[in-house]
């Protein structure tokens, strides 16, 4: 035994957390990963812009509902196709640091709409002569 067996087998077990070995990656897989996300995606939006244009015939105030869940598939087709956010123990920092974005977009939106209700709460009335 020189040694080098003990070597090759580090190597093949030495990988960063959410990185596949070099046996698991086929680039076949992985580009018809992408044409499947890249074609749900196109057509999400389309749907939306045939939603958004009144084309779609859907009743006027679910338009708005409709959008929204178009967006919300949109974002979990970017997400598991092109970001690879999967539910496997290698990408909890992935989901809680995409977890701790979304907590600081929804404070700093919700707490700027706070603020200005308030500000304008509190102004004075516009003076008419």
């Amino acid at each position: 035994m020189t040694g080098r067996e003990d070597f090759d087998e580090g190597e093949r077990n030495d990988l960063a957390p959410g990185e596949r070995s070099k046996s698991a990656r086929d680039p076949v897989r992985g580009i018809s990963g992408l044409v499947i996300g890249l074609i749900l995606a196109a057509v999400l939006t389309a749907a939306s812009f045939l939603i958004s244009t009144g084309s779609a015939h859907i009743w006027a105030p679910a338009i708005p509902v409709a959008l929204v869940a178009l967006a919300v598939g949109q974002m979990g087709v970017h997400l598991v196709f092109f970001l690879h956010l999967t539910t496997g123990p290698d990408n909890t920092n992935n989901a809680l640091a995409l977890a701790f974005g979304v907590l600081v977009v929804i404070l700093l939106i919700g707490g700027s709409l706070w603020i200005m209700h308030h500000l304008n709460a509190s102004m004075m009335p516009a003076w008419q002569p």
